[in-house]
């Protein structure tokens, strides 16, 4: 019996979540668990783009070869000048190159394996809390992981604590930052605060990874992308990871990059050198599908333009959505202490909602959202604003 002694390990919280939220059948319930957008039917759909685009790809595209280490190089090109800008000089002096990922945790996979081999000896700092994937990742590839403060037990960002402990930071230790729509809390740096890390990471010489999972999500495609550029134009090297599963509905296509910069391009071709090594016993080849979409809407004005109305859509909706549950709660008695929710950004909103408050919230009221409060803005029903303003109510105030 080879199997004997393996012993099973506990399933995943948010998909426990989804499991749950199935076999409920409260006609009324709420799904705020899970992180993908959903629209006013409640539905993840395909966006028009998408569907356009594959369309075409279904009439003209001609094999299903491989495509090499690196990816797609059109998706690759692309998919750099949506995050670093079309007029960014890295990409004229050919500092910056693409590795396509299966979707952005497999690029996360992928830059911690490539620090573990290429750069050993360096931690990784992560913001706490954090995406709970970001810890097993980076545990997983033996990294020595640490983390300085973000958010505190108010439910308030804690800036000057994230600063005075990454002052302490050992020099040369790589520092994961969430580009905008932090991920589980909803608290962004403002520009401000984006400056201070930067002399930071700077002064120590610290290398940053930026998590950039939710572009157009927050303030905007081009606004969403301010910090990643400061950066970018300030430091010689940079490790950035783009997921394209939210912004393009491509969940399930897997479709990501890690793109690099570099101080110059013989150096960056030795950083791919490794890169595709690391990637060919991986994943060899990474999936084309979602890529080609990608490639196919970025690379053609019409399509790009109805995309961008698109995900505008979505970023409107989610902000609206904010606000309209903190005017829900007003009536309440509860807008001041749940005012935070409309100045977050992004899908995810740490409300603030205590364990046991969230574990009434799903017994007896069949609203479903991770412990620690963290909840999906974007599953919410505009509808049903006042139901599920009551519900909280009714736990936080009972």
């Amino acid at each position: 019996m080879h199997f004997k002694d393996i012993q099973r390990v506990p399933g995943d919280p948010i998909l426990g979540l989804i499991e749950a939220y199935a076999n409920d059948t409260n006609p009324a319930k709420f799904d705020l668990g899970v992180g993908v957008y959903k629209d006013s039917q409640g539905l993840t759909t395909i966006p028009r783009a998408v569907k356009l685009a594959e369309q075409r790809l279904a009439d003209t595209q001609l094999t299903k070869t491989y495509i090499g280490g690196h990816g797609e190089p059109r998706f690759g090109a692309l998919l750099s000048e949506m995050v670093l800008g079309t007029d960014s000089p890295l990409l004229a002096a050919r500092r910056v190159g693409a590795t396509q990922t299966p979707g952005g945790t497999g690029a996360l996979r992928l830059v911690g394996e490539f620090i573990a081999q290429c750069l050993p000896g360096k931690g990784i700092w992560l913001s706490d809390p954090t995406w709970p994937i970001h810890e097993s990742i980076f545990n997983k590839v033996g990294l020595k992981v640490s983390h300085y403060p973000y958010v505190g037990a108010d439910n308030r960002l804690n800036i000057e604590g994230m600063l005075d402990t990454l002052r302490q930071v050992p020099e040369g230790d790589v520092v994961l930052l969430h580009a905008c729509c932090h991920n589980p809390t909803g608290f962004d740096l403002s520009h401000e605060q984006w400056q201070q890390v930067l002399e930071i990471v700077r002064s120590r010489n610290l290398l940053p990874l930026i998590d950039f999972a939710y572009q157009g999500f927050g303030d905007g495609l081009e606004q969403d992308a301010w910090a990643v550029r400061l950066f970018a134009a300030a430091l010689p090297e940079l490790l950035i990871t783009s997921s394209c599963s939210k912004n393009f509905g491509l969940y399930r296509e897997r479709t990501g990059a890690l793109i690099v910069t570099a101080g110059d391009a013989e150096k960056l071709a030795d950083v791919r050198s490794q890169l595709a090594n690391i990637a060919r016993n991986l994943w060899s080849n990474p999936p084309d599908h979602g890529a080609a979409v990608v490639a196919e809407i970025l690379g053609d004005a019409e399509l790009k333009s109805l995309w961008v109305e698109e995900v505008e859509e979505m970023r409107q909706r989610i902000a609206q959505l904010r606000i309209g549950l903190v005017e829900a709660l007003t009536p309440l008695g509860l807008g001041e202490r749940f005012a935070h929710i409309a100045r977050q950004r992004g899908m995810f909103s740490y409300t603030g909602i205590s364990d046991e408050q969230v574990a009434r919230l799903r017994h007896e009221h069949s609203v479903y959202m991770v412990n620690a409060g963290r909840a999906n803005i974007a599953g919410i029903d505009a509808s049903r604003l006042d139901q599920l303003a009551q519900a909280i109510a009714a736990v936080c105030k009972g």
